[in-house]
């Protein structure tokens, strides 16, 4: 039996077939035209950065405007975590995600807003570069020198750490708060001497520049959990979108870590980050779904409020667990009024 050989048109056409065939099963395992549309607020605007993996799937799939028909989705992106809380704080943004030490910057601050959400710990995630010919080789020799990080920000306690771990006080090193962006310019002049940051400004400056990495949150015990915050009067008022929005974000989390490519994609498009830079920081990224606080990843965050306390770096000391949404006892009290 003989074939007759394909054109490449032909062949053409059928890759495009596979293609299309692959998408559609694609979007049928990640499916959410079968999930409810649920009522929702008159509007939910949200707040994310480009590291927000699983919010970023969802606004570049439209998942949430079909889930909340009749509400006005808005997606508000920042450079990081502190100015994403004021903005919280003032009203400006309903729900948002930010590392660990932003919310403990907010309650100090005396900021109206709740915990509602977490993601497991990204050790691997955040980092404290030198260039390639620094002279600095270990964490002891930050001794006097200008580090550049975002105050208030994750890297903020990944640097808290790193002092910690190499047995000098806080007034031994010379912290130079600046943005991100600011940062690496800062970094690449030299204007400073090392720079505590986190992904995906990490891994875009490890493949330009390829600086040496001093130490990881993994070196410093530092776990580096993402936190989901909302506003006090959106929670008391729309717990059922919580639940919503919970959902839709694991179901995000999965396409992450099973559609690997599809997610990079996504990332990239939104992000306008080169794909091996989305590549490698979700490769450092482990598997994130959302829940509720535990009393374990409570107690982990009162360890990185106390460390700023101590060190005076935040007025007062604050009580972690006095922001913590629990669906549970917020239902219990509920039922007690109305009876």
């Amino acid at each position: 039996m003989t074939h007759t050989p394909l054109s490449p048109q032909r062949r053409r056409a059928l890759q495009l077939l596979g293609v299309t065939a692959f998408s559609w099963a694609l979007a049928s395992r990640y499916a959410h035209a079968q999930s409810p549309a649920v009522p929702g607020p008159e509007q939910l605007r949200i707040g994310y950065q480009k590291s927000a993996v699983n919010l970023v799937i969802l606004k570049q799939q439209g998942v949430l405007e079909k889930r909340f028909p009749g509400t006005r989705v808005s997606w508000l992106e920042f450079p990081a975590g502190p100015q994403l809380l004021e903005a919280l704080s003032v009203g400006s943004l309903e729900f948002g995600l930010t590392g660990d030490s932003p919310p403990v910057f907010a309650q100090a601050a005396g900021k109206d807003l709740l915990y509602v959400g977490a993601e497991p710990p990204k050790p691997d995630s955040s980092a404290l570069l030198v260039l390639k010919d620094s002279p600095l080789r270990t964490l002891a020799d930050l001794q006097g020198r200008r580090i550049a990080v975002q105050k208030g920000s994750s890297a903020h306690y990944l640097l808290v750490r790193a002092v910690e771990r190499a047995g000098l006080q806080w007034a031994d090193i010379q912290p130079v708060y600046l943005t991100p962006a600011d940062a690496r310019a800062a970094f690449e002049r030299k204007s400073v001497d090392a720079w505590a940051i986190w992904d995906p400004f990490y891994a875009a400056t490890e493949l330009a520049i390829q600086p040496r990495v001093l130490a990881t949150g993994r070196d410093l015990a530092s776990s580096n959990n993402s936190f989901y915050l909302a506003a006090r009067p959106f929670v008391q008022s729309h717990p059922q979108v919580l639940r919503v929005l919970f959902d839709e974000l694991s179901r995000a989390d999965r396409l992450a870590q099973e559609a690997r490519k599809d997610a990079i994609k996504l990332v990239a498009d939104f992000s306008g980050l080169d794909a091996g830079v989305v590549s490698l920081f979700i490769q450092r990224r482990p598997s994130s779904p959302v829940g509720l606080l535990s009393n374990a990843t409570v107690a982990d965050q009162q360890r990185v409020a106390d460390a700023f306390f101590k060190l005076g770096l935040i007025p007062k000391p604050v009580n972690v667990s006095d922001i913590v949404w629990r669906p549970a006892a917020a239902q219990l009290a509920a039922a007690s009024a109305r009876s």
